[in-house]
C-alpha cells in the first residue's frame, strides 16, 4: 500500500479534523477501549489539540483518505486529569511532551507505520525547547476480560522496544461510554514515559 506520512503542527490540521474524528471512533470501538464515540465529543477533543500551537499530528494518508493518525502536545496544554499524576510526583509539566494516541486502520498495521508515528512525534518534541520527557497513557484491562479477542496481544513489548518504561505508580482515570452501555464509566489508564534524549 502506498501510504504517505504527513506531519501537521497546530491548527494546520483543521481541514482533517472530521476525518480524524471518524477514524478515532472506528479504531477505539475495538478492544481494549470499546469506546462508543460520538462526533461532537471528538471534534471538541481534537480541536483542543489543534489550538495548541506546539501540538503535532502525524497523519497516514492513502490517497486522500486518512487511515491513521498520531498526536502529541505539551503536557501543560492537556486536561488536569492527564496532568495530575505528574504533579503528584513532583515533575514539571513544562518538561513533558505528551502523546495523545496512535490510531491506524487494521489493513495498514504491521508495516512500520506505528514506529514512524513514535519517531516523528519524538522528533517534533526535540525541535521544541525545554522538553525532557515524552509520555503517554493506555487503558488497562483484566488479563481474563471475557471481551478480550482471541489472539489479542498487548502493545507493552512494542512500547518497551521504543524505550518507554511502564510506570507502576502513575495512573489517571478517564470516563467514556463503552459499546452497549447506557452511560459513561470510569477507566484506569497507566502511564509510560521515556527520557527524550535517550
Amino acid at each position: 500500500m502506498d501510504v504517505r506520512i504527513l506531519t501537521s503542527v497546530g491548527d494546520a490540521v483543521n481541514p482533517y479534523l472530521d476525518a480524524l474524528a471518524r477514524l478515532r471512533i472506528a479504531v477505539f470501538r475495538d478492544y481494549p477501549y470499546l469506546y462508543d464515540g460520538d462526533m461532537a465529543y471528538e471534534r471538541d477533543y481534537l480541536a483542543a489539540y489543534a489550538r495548541s500551537k506546539r501540538s503535532v499530528f502525524v497523519l497516514a494518508m492513502d490517497g486522500d483518505a486518512v487511515v491513521g493518525c498520531s498526536t502529541g502536545m505539551p503536557l501543560a496544554d492537556e486536561v488536569p486529569a492527564i496532568q495530575q499524576p505528574f504533579v503528584k510526583h513532583g515533575l514539571l509539566l513544562s518538561d513533558v511532551f505528551y502523546f495523545g494516541e496512535s490510531v491506524l486502520l487494521p489493513p495498514y498495521r504491521g508495516q512500520g507505520i506505528g514506529q514512524r508515528f513514535f519517531k516523528l512525534r519524538e522528533a517534533h518534541a526535540r525541535r521544541l525547547p525545554g522538553f525532557r520527557w515524552t509520555a503517554f497513557c493506555a487503558v488497562e484491562r483484566e488479563e481474563h476480560d471475557p471481551r478480550r479477542p482471541q489472539g489479542y496481544r498487548p502493545k507493552d513489548e512494542f512500547w518497551r522496544k521504543h524505550g518507554y518504561q511502564r510506570q507502576d505508580d502513575m495512573f489517571c482515570t478517564l470516563d467514556w461510554k463503552e459499546v452497549g452501555a447506557d452511560t459513561a464509566t470510569a477507566h484506569r489508564l497507566r502511564f509510560w514515559t521515556r527520557p527524550l534524549d535517550a
